[in-house]
């Protein structure tokens, strides 16, 4: 029996290194969000500063390996056997829940994995044990350190709400001092605000942070009741150090202080949500070392022992520090949960990702009613000295160089890195295991919103997207609870049997997920994306528009010809990866779409003329996408109300039309590629006449047999002719497209 144990702990061992690499994944955000959306340094510079910053955080941890073995469960209720069950079934449920996030892209929050992970597994372990022993539900507060609980839970909670109010007023705070201008205003105002920063990052992330580890005793009488002093102390040297670097070495201080803030960031990270990774593997590794010691049998064997200190090896902590700065470098799904922060804290447009809701809505009603009553109140002319420092410089760049634009300026990612390191270090220094995602992010929220990044054309969305996240994150601890609970009441019934089968399972959904995301990867790189338009010229214009023609077309021809065949197939599968493509194509255009007003405000007045092409173009272009998409939506629609099949006729005549349907798209898209407009190929235009005939035809044929039958489906019926009618309807807008072309390259008539 003995050997079980020791698999298990090998178990968990491996399962420590996958919830290492995506733990990493999905909390890069957290120190990696400022420095990358301020654009202030290279990207290798910032990463090569987080991997040092993480494997120092990592030697400093292990004060905080203490939560994953009392801080959640009183251990000295529990025997071996019973310890080994919760631990493994946190770490299986966590490695998959994380998993699952980071394949969305969302940035969810590892503290409260773990933590809710515990508290299940425990719950359910302890509700085990009391029927065994005809106990009453109410014993299972004699299992559960409810005290430090309740407070680990209230912090992280609490987090949110003192995160993003803290954000909000130390950047609203900066702001009104510096303004977006802040590279202009006298050396001695950057060498103040560098002094501020630096000081309370280097206090509370080597002093406070400190706190929490076994280091603390060798400075503690060096710094105790030293508070003030050394703060003052360190502002003045901070404050001299930066003067001089600015003026001597004629450093840009704000970049200085975003390198040593992602430095903070990352070791407050690692030092704090290490133990979200390792900590039950580390307490697991321990309790077997123990048990192994006392020779009692694993079911009698008590782990009150898990209540005393014990300092985790250090081999173990570089090792996972080691781990972790390779996932830095070479997770990829990574840099989607990075975007979503950044997207959503963007003081520039971007395409936003979240829908607006009804509370997003009325929360952004609410705000600006309460900005109009201050506005009253507040005297006009301080008003019009802050708004002043809240104007927004003009930034001037090429066009094809509009990308390399930050998402928000060096002042607003030094007060995200200072706020957000700071309070984590706090919480560390304390013993509470923070959501260091939590506090990151609503940091950044909190300064977007004090620097009115969120303004009338983007507010709902961003309020509707953090609201969206923050709705993950409660969702992650129901799910986390339940989730955990029920793997280790199915461990306990099923032993080493269900140990095997739930790890196969494992395996298998993060392979599963692993190669879904690399498959996904590589269609987003081969597939034909649109590009908005970046010349000013009308040359320039059909240029570029050509290409996203062509494109757009052979996309429609395939999606077209997978939801034909698959309506004909029943094959619903096929039918939602037609409608989900072609709802992609359908953003792309709305992005096209969107960035109209910009094409304008950029043209030269001498190309004018090439805004109304343009229009045009992106006009036609949408009613192919919505024909195409309207094809697809009630295809699948059909097949998974599993409606009848279509008839025999109906099939033939569809494939027919379909089949030369792609024809005349694959020439209508030779003509775009090799841009010969003033040489219309003749048979394009018979093509399309003959083809247009016999969708007019079968529309007769089909009210001939609706006439006829009595046995023709309703369902059926309506699907062919909405189908027909939009196959109508994406020829005519095809050769309108090509009437454009034809026309603004030769003048001549339309062709019919």
């Amino acid at each position: 029996m003995e050997n079980i144990y020791f698999l298990m702990i090998v178990a968990l061992i491996v399962l420590a290194v996958a919830d290492l690499v995506v733990g990493v994944s999905n909390d890069a955000v957290n120190f990696l969000n400022s420095a990358l959306g301020s654009k202030a340094v290279s990207f290798r510079t910032i990463m090569i500063v987080a991997s040092l910053g993480i494997a120092f955080g990592a030697i400093f941890s292990s004060g905080m390996m203490e939560v994953a073995r009392k801080g959640i469960f009183v251990p000295g209720e529990f025997y071996f056997n019973e310890i080994m069950i919760i631990f493994l079934a946190v770490m299986i449920t966590d490695i998959l829940l994380l998993d699952f996030f980071n394949t969305l892209g969302m940035p969810t929050s590892t503290t409260v994995s773990i933590v809710f992970e515990l508290l299940g597994a425990a719950v359910a372990m302890a509700l085990i044990k009391i029927g065994a022993d005809n106990g009453s539900f109410g014993d299972v507060i004699n299992y559960i350190n409810t005290e430090k609980a309740t407070e680990i839970i209230l912090g992280i909670l609490l987090s949110v709400v003192v995160a993003f109010s803290v954000g909000a007023i130390v950047q609203y705070i900066s702001r009104v001092l510096l303004s977006f201008d802040f590279e202009k205003k006298a050396k001695w105002v950057g060498a103040v605000f560098g002094g501020f920063a630096l000081a309370a990052i280097t206090y509370f992330i080597f002093i406070k942070g400190l706190k929490g580890t076994d280091y603390y005793a060798n400075i503690k009488p060096m710094i105790e009741g030293k508070t003030l002093m050394i703060v003052s102390v360190s502002f003045i040297i901070w404050t001299l150090l930066s003067y001089i670097s600015v003026v001597v070495f004629k450093l840009n201080i704000y970049k200085v202080i975003i390198i040593i803030g992602t430095f903070a960031l990352a070791l407050a990270f690692a030092g704090n949500d290490l133990v979200n990774f390792i900590g039950v593997p580390i307490a697991a590794w321990q309790s077997y070392e123990a048990w192994s010691a006392s020779g009692i049998p694993a079911t009698e064997f008590s782990m009150g022992v898990l209540s005393k200190k014990v300092p985790t090896p250090t081999l173990f902590l570089v090792a996972a520090g080691l781990i972790m700065v390779l996932t830095l470098w070479l997770s990829s799904k990574a840099k989607n949960v990075v975007k979503t922060s950044i997207d959503l804290s963007s003081q520039e447009d971007t395409k936003e990702r979240f829908e607006p809701h009804w509370l997003s809505r009325n929360l952004v009603k609410l705000t600006m009613m309460i900005s109009q009553y201050s506005s009253t109140v507040i005297p006009k002319p301080i008003l019009n000295k802050i708004d002043k420092q809240f104007t927004k410089p003009v930034i001037k760049l090429t066009k094809d160089k509009s990308h390399e634009l930050p998402a928000f300026d060096m002042v607003r990612a030094a007060v995200n890195l200072m706020v957000a390191s700071v309070l984590i270090s706090i919480a560390t220094s304390m013993k509470l295991p923070l959501s260091t995602t939590y506090v990151t992010f609503m940091v950044a929220m909190g300064t977007s919103l004090a620097d009115r990044a969120w303004g009338s054309e983007s507010a709902v969305y961003r309020v509707a997207g953090v609201l969206n996240v923050i709705g993950g994150w409660f969702f992650t601890a129901i799910v986390a609870f339940l989730a955990a609970g029920t793997v280790a009441y199915l461990i306990h019934l099923g032993g080493p049997t269900m140990i095997a089968v739930l790890l196969l399972l494992a395996v298998l959904l993060l392979s599963r997920n692993y190669i879904k995301h690399i498959r996904k990867s590589r269609e987003l790189r081969t597939e034909d994306t649109l590009n908005k338009a970046e010349s000013g010229s009308i040359h320039g214009v059909i240029e570029e528009s050509a290409d996203n023609i062509s494109k757009a077309l052979k996309r429609v021809g395939k999606i077209n010809t997978t939801t034909i065949k698959a309506l004909i197939d029943q094959d619903v599968d096929k039918l939602k990866k037609a409608k989900d493509s072609v709802v992609k194509l359908e953003s792309e255009v709305e992005d096209l779409q969107n960035n109209i007003f910009y094409f304008i405000k950029d043209l030269d007045d001498s190309y004018l003329g090439a805004s109304k092409f343009y229009i045009d173009i992106i006009g036609s272009l949408q009613d192919v996408t919505q024909s195409s998409s309207l094809i697809a939506k009630v295809s699948h629609k059909h097949v998974n109300n599993h409606h009848k099949k279509l008839k025999k006729k109906q099939t033939e005549e569809l494939l027919d039309i379909n089949e030369k349907l792609v024809a005349l798209f694959a020439r209508i898209s030779e003509v775009f590629d090799s841009r010969t407009f003033d040489r219309i190929v003749p048979d394009i235009i018979d093509s399309k006449k003959a083809l247009l005939e016999e969708v007019k035809e079968s529309i007769q044929k089909q009210v001939e047999r609706t006439r006829e039958s009595d046995s023709t489906s309703p369902k059926n019926t309506t699907l062919y002719f909405i189908i027909l009618l939009e196959t109508k309807d994406l020829i005519e807008a095809c050769m309108h497209i090509l009437n454009l072309y034809y026309d603004e390259h030769d003048g001549r008539n339309h062709v019919e």
